[in-house]
């Protein structure tokens, strides 16, 4: 099974992935999870990274386009992944879709999640993480323990730089500009779905698990490659 989850940052893509994950036994490749590391590891290439972020900007593909075949290559992706991130811009797709084709796996199914902007910056303005595990809160919906620290495993409890309302308006006009014509590049291959991630997450998860079952994007037993329905 190859699904690639498109939507504006905040619309719960990351966690729809989490739950396909658990379900089909398939790896989640996040591209935000993929560069928090990087950053986080005070590499050169990391601290680049951190400024990118910090101002709401895209990444330059070619530095993502290095960390997600790097990924791909590795064992667990072989039956099958749920990309969450990437990619974002035309180029990306191309690239990707040259990167699979070299691989011998290709993208069945293209779920859009979408939602209304003011729903989003409501959503991540109030998101708060474990700086430790990154465990992830919402002081709406899922709020933190009153010490602000983390019940896991008793990290600090913080606001990401790129979660303020600021930097969140700037990634939602970004998202609108560089990567929602991604939606019409899917659209005209065939296999490109939609999802109103306003609703509930049970409800969205139900929603994408009927898109799969009902579109044959299923994991193929003994087999890398899984064919296009």
């Amino acid at each position: 099974m190859y699904i690639l989850l498109l939507g504006p940052p905040g619309v719960g893509k990351g966690t729809q992935a989490k739950i396909l994950m658990k379900k089909y036994n398939i790896p989640q490749i996040a591209t935000g999870d993929i560069l928090r590391a990087e950053v986080a590891s005070g590499s050169q290439l990391g601290q680049q990274v951190k400024a990118i972020m910090a101002r709401g900007e895209l990444v330059s593909d070619d530095i993502m386009l290095q960390i997600i075949e790097k990924r791909l290559r590795q064992p667990d992706a072989q039956r099958g992944f749920i990309l969450d991130g990437f990619p974002r811009t035309i180029p990306q797709a191309q690239a990707l879709d040259r990167l699979l084709a070299k691989m011998n796996n290709v993208i069945l199914k293209v779920i859009e999640i979408s939602a209304p902007d003011e729903e989003i910056i409501k959503r991540i303005t109030n998101r708060r993480v474990c700086e430790r595990c990154g465990k992830v809160y919402n002081l709406i919906t899922n709020p933190p323990p009153a010490d602000g620290r983390c019940e896991v495993c008793g990290g600090r409890i913080i606001q990401r730089p790129d979660d303020t309302e600021e930097t969140v308006r700037h990634r939602i006009a970004v998202y609108r500009e560089k990567t929602y014509p991604l939606v019409a590049y899917y659209r005209q291959k065939g296999h490109f779905h939609q999802v109103n991630g306003a609703q509930s997450i049970e409800k969205v998860a139900e929603e994408i698990d009927q898109i799969i079952q009902k579109n044959g994007a299923l994991p193929v037993q003994g087999t890398s490659r899984a064919q296009s329905a």
